[in-house]
């Protein structure tokens, strides 16, 4: 009973906090205290957003522009899923992979992603396999370093217990090792996805013909100011929505995650 009744005030919350910045945006430009080319009004950026919807942007629709960023993104992230797990894993399990994998990750995970995609976009050209392999770049080092990370902390005493019953390094990997790495690999997917979506309307920005990103910059060539307030808003509800699917695969899942 206490918990459903602190949820709800923390709902409370968050409620009165967006209504508070909604109301104080409209009063700030029906004021005259900003100038409306500047920021629009809220009235014009939901005008833009339903002109969006059922005109489409510059002879695309609003889901296609959609629908190719996020196309783009599901790929990368399911290759560097693919990859970063296993690899992660093995590193940590066993020290002299990490010794030949840990060296090439940390030298491309400080990189900002943009300052390689100039080569990318030599190599592949503007279509979508540069933008494919730059997210899959910018999304493999936090799922590997989460498992190497996982890995390592794996208590000595639930693989010795497994070897004193004659499990063998197959058996202690499958059925130790990734069920007890399982939620911090997640964790790291979570933020992989998120580092994904960051860069993906980057990416977006400097070299591309539909997406999100794109749509953003373009409006800002022509001063479409109401464009961009709904690719920001659009980018922002979206980066939500799927991190609260993450959230909710992620206790379905791994319902064990933070308990004794």
């Amino acid at each position: 009973m206490q918990q459903t009744r602190e949820k709800n005030i923390r709902r409370g919350i968050t409620v009165f906090t967006i209504a508070l910045i909604f109301v104080f945006w409209w009063g700030i430009t029906a004021s005259g205290a900003v100038n409306t080319r500047i920021v629009p009004t809220p009235g014009a950026v939901w005008n833009a957003f339903i002109e969006i919807l059922t005109g489409g942007y510059k002879n695309t629709t609003l889901l296609a522009h959609l629908g190719a960023s996020l196309s783009r993104l599901i790929a990368a992230f399911l290759g560097a899923t693919v990859i970063g797990v296993p690899l992660g894993m093995l590193s940590g399990f066993h020290p002299r992979v990490g010794a030949v994998f840990e060296p090439l990750v940390e030298f491309f995970r400080p990189l900002p992603p943009l300052a390689y995609y100039v080569l990318l976009v030599l190599w592949l050209g503007l279509g979508n396999e540069s933008k494919i392999v730059l997210l899959l770049f910018a999304c493999l080092p936090p799922i590997f370093v989460a498992c190497a990370a996982a890995t390592r902390r794996v208590p000595a005493d639930y693989l010795n217990s497994a070897r004193s019953l004659g499990a063998s390094k197959r058996q202690l990997f499958l059925h130790i090792v990734f069920f007890y790495c399982l939620p911090e690999t997640l964790t790291g997917m979570r933020t992989a996805f998120g580092v994904g979506y960051t860069t993906l309307i980057s990416a977006e920005m400097v070299a591309a013909l539909s997406g999100i990103g794109w749509m953003v910059l373009d409006a800002q060539r022509t001063m479409r100011n109401d464009v961009i307030f709904v690719g920001i808003f659009i980018m922002g509800f979206t980066g939500i929505l799927i991190d609260f699917l993450l959230r909710r695969a992620e206790k379905k899942i791994v319902p064990w995650a933070g308990k004794a």
